[in-house]
């Protein structure tokens, strides 16, 4: 199964593309797009649209996993990443890819083994678990492959309970 992992954001939406076969999962690709602040917002989500798109595209997921929205003070960061967040659920929708939603707390409790894991332990621990050599430079990029490994170790369960 390929997993394509999100972490939502205006200025920065993290992603990441994993594959899971036989309980073995991998690394596929990881980046982050970002979006210039001095950009209308409207632009920005137009060129996270189209860069997402080109994501699916080349990499044809089966699956996408996005973290949940989770904000308790700012609440115009939560409309901005809102709306990129809306962007990538249509750009799923549009080419018929299924969407799982993760909360980041599950997040943390599936990849670091405890819910209120601090960022550093979370990025530790998706090293460790994709075998890669050095961390992604920007933890956007990290929480997204940590979402695309929640759904790697959860998605199988899920589908055994449905």
């Amino acid at each position: 199964m390929r997993i394509l992992g999100i972490d939502p954001g205006l200025g920065r939406m993290g992603w990441g593309v994993i594959e899971e076969e036989k309980s073995v999962i991998k690394a596929i690709a990881y980046d982050c797009i970002e979006t210039p602040t001095k950009t209308t917002d409207e632009k920005r989500l137009l060129l996270i649209y189209t860069q997402l798109k080109k994501i699916i595209q080349r990499y044809q997921p089966d699956v996408m996993a996005i973290e949940q929205l989770f904000f308790s003070r700012n609440v115009t960061t939560a409309f901005m990443v809102g709306q990129a967040r809306g962007v990538a659920l249509l750009a799923a929708a549009q080419v018929g890819i299924e969407v799982i939603t993760y909360a980041p707390s599950e997040v943390k409790l599936a990849v670091a083994g405890y819910g209120g894991a601090e960022k550093k332990q979370l990025g530790l621990m998706v090293k460790a678990i994709l075998k890669l050599e050095i961390l992604p430079k920007l933890d956007d990029t990290t929480d997204a492959l940590a979402v695309a490994i929640t759904h790697g170790f959860s998605g199988k369960l899920a589908q055994k309970i449905k």
